[in-house]
């Protein structure tokens, strides 16, 4: 390790900048964030460092760096476009012994300025030492992703309560597990939400008596989106690590799922046509029971856990019984489907409005208001409608809807197994008599299906050497 990795305190310390450009301005925005007092030595300045010190921010000399700017300071940062100024800055602030950093000249610096990642209190440092400031860019990058805005509040809250967990609790095995179940358990997801009464009363709940006796888990309804791992929002993936059980769906992809913890048990409740391995009801009651338990339960679904997902069911009965949970949206299958296939549910010049059905077949029937179906100016998506596609094609045709209108079929939208069948009412079941589709599929009825020629953009192929059809991009 050739830089000892550590956090100064620059509040209301003198630090010195020299340069003016964009550059120097990133560099003083660091430091006045840290509260120090800023001198910047540049005979010119961008707008922005001009408006800033127009209104006191920091201390300005223009005119070029002089050896008596040095006199006091604690930190010194070059950032001119002069090699042999930040060269002589560097001399100069090394012999009185002077922190100082190079902007671009590792070999010239004696402290680096990492990539951060700022959660005030919570401040994560990334460096490379003098291999690559690009790579570490592209780490924070990726551990921004991981590190939600709610960890800064979570870490005020914890200061706030810190005393008092000391005087709660004498030994610092019982502080260890208290300080696990708020870091990891019900208080942290409630900052997590922005729901900051709910944390404070979670957290006075966990110092109440005999509270570390009382193991309640929660359960998070989790939307796994139509398929591709890609699509999943960056708290449902954090959730999906979290969770030590999980509870899953037969539309969830195997790559997601796979996303889970690798220790996470794993419980199947998946529905097919015709066939349900599990009630609803013993869904509902299964979730229950796993958080009393104390699990932290993943309630995995494909799509969206409140458009046919029967979320709403599964939630009541948990709050019925004062169970925590928490609903994290996914990608509903129309939407991502449709963006994958081309195909713009609304459009201006074809469709002001969408509407979401479902196909699913009800003692040989589907019970739909077909007369608002067929109303023009709009799309109609239908979810699990491949086995009532002869149904909804023969009711829209005998409503008034053209046998001519657009009708696309998705297979598997947005994995490699995609496939989207393009047709009208009058062909699209010839179609597929000639081209059997895999489920899940989803069919889009409407006038925004002839944008498909123009505006599809994701396609695959069949690569002969690995026997699976893979995606590729447009230009590649």
């Amino acid at each position: 390790m050739e830089f000892l990795p550590i956090f100064q305190s620059v509040r209301g310390r003198p630090c010195l900048v020299v340069g003016g450009g964009t550059t120097a301005r990133r560099k003083i925005g660091s430091l006045l964030r840290a509260g120090a007092a800023v001198t910047l030595v540049a005979p010119r300045l961008t707008e922005d460092l001009a408006r800033m010190a127009a209104a006191g921010e920091f201390r300005h000399l223009a005119r070029g760096f002089e050896s008596t700017d040095l006199t006091g300071m604690k930190l010194v940062i070059a950032s001119t476009d002069d090699r042999l100024v930040n060269r002589r800055v560097a001399a100069l602030a090394g012999a009185a012994d002077i922190p100082v950093n190079v902007v671009d000249d590792p070999d010239a610096c004696t402290f680096l300025l990492p990539s951060i990642i700022d959660r005030d209190p919570v401040v994560v440092a990334i460096s490379t030492g003098r291999a690559s400031p690009v790579l570490a860019r592209l780490l924070r990058t990726r551990l921004e992703s991981l590190i939600p805005a709610g960890y800064g509040r979570l870490a005020a809250l914890c200061a706030r309560y810190r005393d008092r967990v000391k005087e709660r609790f004498s030994d610092q095995r019982d502080r260890r597990r208290f300080w696990d179940r708020v870091l990891q358990g019900a208080v942290a997801e409630r900052i997590f939400a922005g729901q900051l009464d709910e944390a404070q009363a979670a957290i006075e709940r966990e110092l109440a008596p005999g509270a570390l006796d009382r193991d309640l888990g929660e359960v998070y309804l989790v939307g796994a989106g139509p398929g591709d791992p890609d699509l999943l929002t960056f708290r449902a993936l954090r959730l999906m690590q979290q969770a030590d059980v999980v509870v899953y769906d037969r539309l969830v992809a195997e790559p997601i799922l796979n996303m889970t913890r690798r220790d996470a048990r794993r419980i199947y409740v998946g529905k097919e046509r015709n066939h349900h391995t599990v009630r609803q009801e013993e869904i509902n009651r299964l979730l229950a029971d796993l958080a009393r338990d104390g699990h932290r339960v993943l309630r995995l679904k494909g799509g969206d856990p409140f458009i046919f997902g029967r979320g709403g069911e599964e939630i009541d009965t948990l709050a019925a019984q004062g169970i925590p949970f928490q609903v994290i949206p996914g990608i509903t299958a129309a939407s991502g489907c449709a963006a994958y296939a081309g195909i713009p549910l609304t459009h201006r010049d074809y469709a002001q409005s969408v509407t979401f059905v479902t196909g699913h077949l009800k003692d040989g029937t589907i019970n739909l208001n077909w007369p608002q179906l067929a109303y023009p100016g709009q799309t109609v998506v239908f979810y699990m409608g491949l086995i009532g596609l002869p149904i909804i094609v023969r009711e829209l045709i005998g409503h008034g809807v053209p046998a001519t209108m657009p009708v696309a079929l998705i297979q598997q939208g947005t994995t490699h197994m995609q496939r989207v069948l393009v047709g009208t009412l009058a062909t699209i079941l010839d179609l597929i008599a000639a081209n059997p589709p895999q489920p899940p599929t989803l069919v889009i009825v409407g006038e925004v299906v002839r944008l498909r020629d123009k505006l599809s953009w994701f396609r695959t192929f069949t690569d002969p050497h690995q026997g699976a059809t893979t995606p590729i991009l447009p230009g590649t």
